[in-house]
């Protein structure tokens, strides 16, 4: 069977792509794949892997701004990974990843995503570190704190080097982020 992986950003996706995608995570997913959480997937580069049957896995890595220590830091903040449940543990996630982490080491200072438990072994195995620390959100009322996020939040430091957990990370807000 052929497997071809290509990396495309959102704009250069024809809409019956789109429209697969939004599938595959909603199966992937098993419902639990919001409209929002569908919007932040929008608007960067995605990593979509076919074979012969149509499209198997998927990834995307969007830009956002995080504080952390005094800076703000440009991130490829890695959304909506999946495999198609008939083609897992055939190494398709990881291929998934090597493109967006290209991406991520090329263009941001750093990487950061939210994993599911199912998917933090992947990340993990792949270098990705799990962030000791507090993670807030810069929500339209303030800092807000997501202890929901933490233990969930994997860091790749890029250009900027090692982070320091003593220093809370703080993301850009997002409708979703806060409820």
């Amino acid at each position: 069977m052929s497997i071809r992986l290509r990396t495309a950003h959102t704009a250069d996706l024809a809409p019956a792509e789109l429209r697969a995608v939004r599938g595959l995570l909603d199966d992937a997913f098993e419902g639990d794949f919001s409209d929002q959480d569908w919007d932040h997937t929008l608007g960067g580069i995605h990593a979509l892997v076919h074979d012969d049957t149509g499209l198997v896995a998927h990834g995307a890595v969007i830009q956002r701004r995080v504080l952390h220590h005094g800076r703000s830091l440009r991130t490829g903040y890695v959304e909506g990974v999946a495999v198609r449940a008939d083609s897992r543990r055939r190494g398709l996630g990881g291929r998934v990843m090597a493109a967006l982490e290209r991406v991520i080491d090329g263009a941001y200072a750093l990487g950061a995503l939210s994993a599911t438990d199912e998917g933090g072994g992947l990340y993990a195995a792949r270098g990705w570190q799990r962030w000791p620390g507090r993670v807030h959100v810069l929500g339209p009322d303030g800092i807000v704190r997501l202890p929901e996020e933490e233990g969930a939040t994997f860091v790749r430091p890029a250009s900027t080097g090692t982070l320091d957990p003593l220093y809370d990370l703080i993301f850009d807000w997002r409708d979703g982020d806060v409820l």
